[in-house]
């Protein structure tokens, strides 16, 4: 069958984000065709992608906050010190979802499928380019229930329409279209490339430096249930319940609209460099945050993940600083609350791994509003085992959980009085090899139009003080109030 062109263009307009050959949109139109062949065999929808170069040097998350329509999915996976890695995508062709204690698998399961059955082109093996499903997951099994997590699933991860990966100034762009049995092949390539034509590049929007609102920051519950859950946690501790239990609040900022969240990450991606910088927008909601904490990320057999627990202040004074991380490193409690997630974390790899790996003492790193003691662990996978069971088997780590598990997760929900949501669940992407790169979505905001709501977490142990808690919370959220709030 001759191959048909399904855009006029002669070559590729470079005034676009993705320049497109008149053979690039020739190839999606094949792998559309073949993706409909495969679907009227299995009697299921395929998909079909293609990846082609975009300039070097594109904004490509400016690009897509700038690019996206009301209402349409989109998303951002950004590590400004890791080469500037950066992972925004755009639409969905394709949403997994799922609730409850299997979710993890249910969408590892669908995933997997869908990537087996994909027409696209080869891969070149490098992070983040090619087919990828991206979003996150709840804290909780059936997280997420409340009206404000709206679209924000216990576990959803969805196929973008769009997906631009860059590093190190290069940028590499991946199309995709879903095929179902009765689709027309040539209809649906011309109107998801017509959509990928409207793509301009962009950079992020601007803050108003002085907006004639000013807003209204209030704990959503009293700071003095806060204290008061604490010192309940310290009580069960002591009485041989548990050994530790992590503890959140929720404060809102109101009384003006929500400062556009794309203005809000390109704050957060120039404030931030030890961070992942993350951003998932469903409805008109969008889930943001500039996080410190890695869950975990695989690349064929070689597994990264980090342990971090235990929180001090930062300071412009340099001396100051040091001091406080000195000290930081010799607090018995923090020391304590940092090797129960270090053990942890290491008896969850070890069965699956041939050999595992962590710093013999932890250091003091600075990320956003505060300085955190964290242990690097690496792992060997002892066979092919796919981030989304990794994420299954670290999630929650007793850095935003508790330990032991069984007797300190079910008692977070009535201590902390809130709905978490997706704050301190895993968010992040999975390509079609399994790889794939999750954080713990910490110094988190929910943004809606009129309103925004952060979250921070302290863990408490034997000799936590529930006025010092309380203070940490502060410190925590001193990385998304300043820039929703000013």
């Amino acid at each position: 069958m001759p191959t048909t062109v399904v855009s006029g263009a002669r070559s590729a307009d470079r005034s676009r984000a993705v320049p497109l050959a008149v053979a690039d949109r020739d190839r999606l139109l094949r792998h559309a065709r073949t993706a409909l062949r495969r679907a009227q065999r299995s009697h299921r929808p395929v998909l079909a992608a293609i990846t082609v170069d975009a300039p070097d040097g594109l904004d490509a998350m400016g690009t897509i906050t700038t690019a996206r329509r009301t209402g349409e999915p989109w998303s951002v996976y950004g590590q400004r010190d890791r080469g500037g890695q950066v992972l925004a995508t755009l639409g969905a062709v394709e949403t997994l979802e799922a609730s409850g204690p299997s979710r993890f698998g249910a969408v590892a399961r669908a995933w997997g499928a869908l990537a087996a059955d994909a027409a696209c082109d080869p891969s070149l093996g490098a992070e983040a380019e090619g087919l990828v499903a991206v979003g996150g997951f709840s804290f909780a099994d059936d997280g997420g229930r409340t009206p404000a997590w709206d679209g924000f699933a216990a576990a959803s991860l969805v196929v973008p329409l769009l997906a631009l990966a860059g590093r190190d100034g290069r940028v590499r762009a991946t199309i995709a279209v879903r095929v179902a049995p009765l689709d027309d092949p040539e209809a649906l390539v011309a109107r998801t490339l017509a959509r990928v034509d409207e793509v301009l590049p962009g950079h992020p929007l601007l803050l108003d430096p002085d907006p004639v609102q000013k807003a209204r920051v209030v704990s959503a519950l009293p700071p003095a249930h806060y204290e008061h859950a604490v010192a309940s946690g310290v009580r069960m501790i002591r009485e041989g319940a548990f050994e530790k239990i992590v503890l959140a609040r929720e404060v809102q900022v109101a009384g003006r609209p929500v400062p556009d969240a794309g203005a809000v990450l390109g704050v957060l991606r120039d404030a931030y460099d030890g961070c992942a910088v993350l951003a998932v927008g469903r409805g008109d909601r969008t889930f943001i945050a500039a996080t410190p904490e890695l869950l975990v990320r695989r690349a064929g057999n070689r597994v990264a993940t980090l342990a971090l627990a235990g929180t001090t202040g930062r300071s412009s004074d340099p001396a100051v600083e040091t001091h406080l991380g000195e000290h930081l490193l010799r607090s018995a409690k923090n020391r304590e609350e940092h090797a129960i997630v270090v053990r942890r974390i290491l008896a969850r790899l070890d069965d699956l791994a041939i050999w595992t790996t962590a710093a013999p003492r932890p250091e003091v790193v600075k990320a956003a509003s505060a300085q955190h003691l964290a242990t690097p662990i690496r792992a060997h996978l002892a066979s092919s085992v796919g981030v989304l069971d990794l994420v299954e088997r670290l999630h929650p780590t007793p850095a935003v959980g508790g330990f032991p598990e069984p007797a300190a997760l079910p008692l977070i929900p009535a201590l902390e009085g809130l709905d978490r949501g997706w704050y301190a669940g895993p968010v992040g992407w999975i390509d079609a090899a399994g790889d794939g790169d999750f954080s713990v979505a910490l110094r988190s905001a929910l943004l809606e139009p009129e309103l925004a709501r952060c979250y921070a977490g302290v863990g408490v142990v034997e000799g936590s003080d529930p006025a010092a808690e309380l203070a940490e919370t502060e410190t925590k959220l001193q990385a998304l109030l300043p820039v929703l709030s000013a």
